[in-house]
Protein backbone atom coordinates (compact mmCIF):
# COMPACT_ATOMS: atom_id res chain seq x y z
CA UNK A 1 0.00 0.00 0.00
CA UNK A 2 1.50 3.34 -1.05
CA UNK A 3 1.86 6.35 1.26
CA UNK A 4 -0.64 8.26 -0.86
CA UNK A 5 -3.24 5.52 -0.37
CA UNK A 6 -2.57 5.42 3.37
CA UNK A 7 -3.05 9.20 3.57
CA UNK A 8 -6.36 8.96 1.70
CA UNK A 9 -7.57 6.20 4.00
CA UNK A 10 -6.50 8.17 7.09
CA UNK A 11 -8.20 11.29 5.75
CA UNK A 12 -11.42 9.34 5.10
CA UNK A 13 -11.37 7.97 8.64
CA UNK A 14 -10.84 11.43 10.13
CA UNK A 15 -13.65 12.89 8.00
CA UNK A 16 -16.01 10.05 8.96
CA UNK A 17 -15.23 10.46 12.65
CA UNK A 18 -15.74 14.22 12.29
CA UNK A 19 -19.13 13.74 10.64
CA UNK A 20 -20.34 11.38 13.36
CA UNK A 21 -19.00 13.74 16.03
CA UNK A 22 -20.88 16.68 14.49
CA UNK A 23 -24.06 14.63 14.24
CA UNK A 24 -23.74 13.66 17.91
CA UNK A 25 -23.06 17.26 18.90
CA UNK A 26 -26.08 18.46 16.94
CA UNK A 27 -28.35 15.86 18.52
CA UNK A 28 -27.09 16.79 21.96
CA UNK A 29 -27.65 20.53 21.70
CA UNK A 30 -30.30 20.98 18.98
CA UNK A 31 -33.57 22.41 20.28
CA UNK A 32 -37.01 21.36 19.01
CA UNK A 33 -39.30 23.55 16.96
CA UNK A 34 -41.60 25.34 19.40
CA UNK A 35 -43.72 27.42 17.03
CA UNK A 36 -46.66 25.01 17.16
CA UNK A 37 -46.92 25.39 20.95
CA UNK A 38 -48.38 28.86 20.43
CA UNK A 39 -51.45 27.29 18.85
CA UNK A 40 -51.67 23.56 19.57
CA UNK A 41 -51.59 21.58 22.82
CA UNK A 42 -49.01 18.78 22.96
CA UNK A 43 -50.55 15.36 22.34
CA UNK A 44 -48.00 13.65 24.60
CA UNK A 45 -44.91 14.83 26.45
CA UNK A 46 -41.59 13.04 26.91
CA UNK A 47 -42.52 12.32 30.54
CA UNK A 48 -45.87 10.86 29.49
CA UNK A 49 -44.16 8.57 27.00
CA UNK A 50 -41.82 7.38 29.76
CA UNK A 51 -44.71 6.59 32.10
CA UNK A 52 -45.24 2.86 32.69
CA UNK A 53 -47.32 2.79 35.84
CA UNK A 54 -50.02 0.39 36.93
CA UNK A 55 -52.80 2.92 36.38
CA UNK A 56 -53.90 4.32 33.03
CA UNK A 57 -52.47 7.66 32.01
CA UNK A 58 -54.93 10.51 32.49
CA UNK A 59 -54.41 13.70 30.52
CA UNK A 60 -57.00 16.22 29.38
CA UNK A 61 -56.14 19.66 27.98
CA UNK A 62 -57.92 22.62 29.57
CA UNK A 63 -57.52 26.28 28.49
CA UNK A 64 -56.02 28.44 31.21
CA UNK A 65 -59.21 30.48 31.46
CA UNK A 66 -60.94 27.30 32.66
CA UNK A 67 -58.34 26.68 35.36
CA UNK A 68 -59.12 28.17 38.77
CA UNK A 69 -57.22 31.44 39.35
CA UNK A 70 -56.42 30.07 42.81
CA UNK A 71 -54.53 27.16 41.24
CA UNK A 72 -52.67 29.42 38.83
CA UNK A 73 -51.55 31.64 41.67
CA UNK A 74 -50.78 28.76 44.04
CA UNK A 75 -48.54 26.98 41.52
CA UNK A 76 -46.54 30.13 40.82
CA UNK A 77 -46.17 30.83 44.57
CA UNK A 78 -45.07 27.27 45.31
CA UNK A 79 -42.87 26.51 42.31
CA UNK A 80 -41.52 29.80 40.96
CA UNK A 81 -42.59 33.01 42.67
CA UNK A 82 -40.47 35.14 40.30
CA UNK A 83 -41.93 33.47 37.21
CA UNK A 84 -43.24 36.69 35.68
CA UNK A 85 -39.93 38.50 36.25
CA UNK A 86 -37.19 36.16 35.01
CA UNK A 87 -36.31 35.08 31.45
CA UNK A 88 -36.35 31.35 32.12
CA UNK A 89 -33.79 31.16 34.89
CA UNK A 90 -33.98 32.60 38.39
CA UNK A 91 -30.35 33.36 39.16
CA UNK A 92 -31.13 34.44 42.74
CA UNK A 93 -32.78 31.08 43.43
CA UNK A 94 -29.84 29.27 41.83
CA UNK A 95 -27.43 31.19 44.06
CA UNK A 96 -29.40 30.38 47.22
CA UNK A 97 -29.70 26.71 46.25
CA UNK A 98 -25.95 26.52 45.61
CA UNK A 99 -25.23 28.00 49.05
CA UNK A 100 -27.53 25.49 50.76
CA UNK A 101 -26.07 22.58 48.78
CA UNK A 102 -22.54 23.70 49.70
CA UNK A 103 -23.37 23.85 53.41
CA UNK A 104 -25.07 20.45 53.39
CA UNK A 105 -22.47 18.89 51.07
CA UNK A 106 -25.18 17.41 48.86
CA UNK A 107 -27.85 18.41 46.35
CA UNK A 108 -30.42 19.38 48.96
CA UNK A 109 -32.34 22.05 47.06
CA UNK A 110 -33.26 22.64 43.45
CA UNK A 111 -33.86 25.94 41.68
CA UNK A 112 -35.77 24.95 38.56
CA UNK A 113 -38.22 27.51 37.24
CA UNK A 114 -41.59 26.68 35.75
CA UNK A 115 -40.06 27.23 32.30
CA UNK A 116 -37.24 24.78 33.00
CA UNK A 117 -39.69 22.21 34.34
CA UNK A 118 -41.83 22.64 31.23
CA UNK A 119 -38.80 22.13 28.95
CA UNK A 120 -37.91 18.96 30.87
CA UNK A 121 -41.46 17.59 30.83
CA UNK A 122 -42.07 18.28 27.16
CA UNK A 123 -38.81 17.10 25.61
CA UNK A 124 -36.34 15.52 28.05
CA UNK A 125 -36.27 13.07 30.95
CA UNK A 126 -35.95 13.02 34.75
CA UNK A 127 -32.30 11.95 34.42
CA UNK A 128 -29.78 14.26 36.08
CA UNK A 129 -26.65 14.83 34.03
CA UNK A 130 -24.78 17.88 32.69
CA UNK A 131 -25.75 17.37 29.04
CA UNK A 132 -29.44 17.16 29.88
CA UNK A 133 -29.15 20.31 31.99
CA UNK A 134 -27.50 22.16 29.09
CA UNK A 135 -30.28 21.12 26.72
CA UNK A 136 -32.89 22.11 29.31
CA UNK A 137 -31.21 25.50 29.57
CA UNK A 138 -31.33 26.04 25.79
CA UNK A 139 -34.96 24.91 25.45
CA UNK A 140 -36.05 27.06 28.41
CA UNK A 141 -34.47 30.15 26.86
CA UNK A 142 -36.17 29.35 23.55
CA UNK A 143 -39.54 28.90 25.26
CA UNK A 144 -39.17 32.31 26.86
CA UNK A 145 -38.27 33.92 23.52
CA UNK A 146 -41.07 32.37 21.49
CA UNK A 147 -44.01 32.07 23.91
CA UNK A 148 -45.70 34.60 26.20
CA UNK A 149 -45.59 33.92 29.93
CA UNK A 150 -49.29 33.08 30.15
CA UNK A 151 -48.89 30.41 27.45
CA UNK A 152 -45.89 28.88 29.24
CA UNK A 153 -47.94 28.71 32.44
CA UNK A 154 -50.90 27.26 30.54
CA UNK A 155 -48.71 24.53 29.05
CA UNK A 156 -47.14 23.76 32.42
CA UNK A 157 -50.49 23.49 34.21
CA UNK A 158 -51.67 21.07 31.54
CA UNK A 159 -48.70 18.71 31.33
CA UNK A 160 -47.09 18.58 34.78
CA UNK A 161 -47.53 15.32 36.71
CA UNK A 162 -49.86 15.47 39.70
CA UNK A 163 -49.92 11.83 40.73
CA UNK A 164 -49.46 8.29 39.46
CA UNK A 165 -50.41 8.70 35.80
CA UNK A 166 -52.23 12.00 36.49
CA UNK A 167 -51.11 14.78 34.13
CA UNK A 168 -52.50 18.29 34.03
CA UNK A 169 -54.79 20.38 36.21
CA UNK A 170 -58.06 18.94 34.89
CA UNK A 171 -57.05 15.33 35.52
CA UNK A 172 -55.67 16.31 38.94
CA UNK A 173 -58.87 18.10 39.99
CA UNK A 174 -60.98 15.12 39.00
CA UNK A 175 -58.60 12.60 40.58
CA UNK A 176 -58.32 14.29 43.98
CA UNK A 177 -61.59 16.19 44.33
CA UNK A 178 -64.03 14.81 41.77
CA UNK A 179 -64.57 18.20 40.12
CA UNK A 180 -63.21 20.37 37.35
CA UNK A 181 -60.07 22.50 37.41
CA UNK A 182 -62.30 25.58 37.16
CA UNK A 183 -64.08 24.76 40.43
CA UNK A 184 -61.01 24.47 42.67
CA UNK A 185 -61.09 26.61 45.80
CA UNK A 186 -58.19 28.03 47.82
CA UNK A 187 -57.52 24.94 49.94
CA UNK A 188 -57.78 22.53 47.01
CA UNK A 189 -55.47 24.71 44.91
CA UNK A 190 -52.97 24.93 47.77
CA UNK A 191 -53.02 21.14 48.12
CA UNK A 192 -52.30 20.58 44.42
CA UNK A 193 -49.51 23.14 44.43
CA UNK A 194 -48.00 21.65 47.61
CA UNK A 195 -47.70 18.11 46.21
CA UNK A 196 -45.92 19.08 42.98
CA UNK A 197 -42.37 18.32 44.15
CA UNK A 198 -43.29 14.65 44.92
CA UNK A 199 -46.70 14.00 43.35
CA UNK A 200 -46.56 10.19 43.27
CA UNK A 201 -45.53 10.04 46.92
CA UNK A 202 -48.22 12.46 48.07
CA UNK A 203 -50.79 10.71 45.90
CA UNK A 204 -50.40 7.82 48.38
CA UNK A 205 -49.60 9.74 51.57
CA UNK A 206 -51.75 12.85 51.84
CA UNK A 207 -51.98 13.43 55.59
CA UNK A 208 -48.39 13.99 56.76
CA UNK A 209 -47.61 17.01 59.00
CA UNK A 210 -45.01 18.46 56.61
CA UNK A 211 -47.48 18.43 53.71
CA UNK A 212 -50.19 19.99 55.88
CA UNK A 213 -47.84 22.80 56.91
CA UNK A 214 -46.89 23.39 53.29
CA UNK A 215 -50.54 23.51 52.23
CA UNK A 216 -51.36 25.97 55.00
CA UNK A 217 -48.41 28.18 54.06
CA UNK A 218 -49.47 28.38 50.43
CA UNK A 219 -53.15 28.90 51.28
CA UNK A 220 -52.40 31.88 53.55
CA UNK A 221 -50.59 33.60 50.66
CA UNK A 222 -53.50 33.24 48.23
Amino acid sequence: MTKDTKRKIASSIVVTIGIFWMIGLYRTFATPCLFYLNYLPPYRTAFMRLYHGEKDLRYRWTPIKKVSPYLRQAVVLAEDDRFFEHNGYDWEAIKKAAEIDWKKKRFARGASTITQQLARNLYLSPAKNPLRKIKEFLIALKLERELPKERILELYLNVVEWGNGVYGAEAAARHYFGGSAASLGKHEAAFLAAILPKPRFYDRYRGGPYLQRRIASIETRL
